[in-house]
């Protein structure tokens, strides 16, 4: 799928946002490896990764450690606008998979699996990379509430990743759904 025309996609941003979700109590030395759990969206770690961006500054970094105690909130990826824009995304393809690469060049084996299942199912099907936006990787987390891809959408609703989809496919469901889906 080109995603041009979703602009809201393709933006750039410095640093992935998180919302809501507060953690409190004693943080670990930046650089020291050890990870901030209990955050919603990705892993905040103490080497602060992933893009994730703490503002920067020393200072602020080193305020951060110098306190025994410290509380911070994290803010969403899923911005409204980026909500609006994978709700019109995903309700305007039957089968839609967000993917690690492309169909012709996956980056990931569970990604793989899934394309080569919809291929042989004869299924048409369009394909997101994530690997292009880091704010939609993480958007795209919070908006199905599942945290890895590949993540298959069938008629506009959230079908599940590469375990779930491999298991109805050999049960056959995926097929029957992905019928349904075509007919209607």
């Amino acid at each position: 799928m080109e995603l041009a025309s979703y602009s809201p996609l393709r933006r750039a941003s410095p640093s992935v946002v998180f919302t809501s979700t507060r953690i409190t109590g004693r943080l670990p030395a930046i650089g020291s490896g050890k990870t901030v759990s209990n955050c919603l969206g990705p892993t905040i770690t103490g080497k602060i990764n992933c893009r994730v961006t703490l503002r920067r500054s020393t200072a602020l970094l080193n305020g951060l450690r110098s306190k025994k105690f410290r509380s911070f909130r994290c803010l969403s990826a899923l911005t409204p606008e980026l909500r609006t824009t994978l709700d019109k995304v995903v309700a305007s393809q039957k089968v839609l998979l967000f993917m690690k690469g492309t169909a012709e060049f996956p980056q990931c084996g569970f990604s793989s699996t899934v394309v080569q299942m919809l291929k042989s199912l004869n299924v048409p099907f369009e394909t997101i990379d994530v690997l292009e936006n880091e704010i939609l990787r993480q958007g795209l987390k919070e908006y199905s509430n599942w945290p890895t891809f590949p993540q298959l959408y069938i008629d506009g609703e959230f079908f599940g990743g590469c375990d779930i989809t491999v298991e109805a496919y050999k049960s056959g469901q995926l097929q029957e759904l992905l019928e349904k889906a075509l007919c209607s």
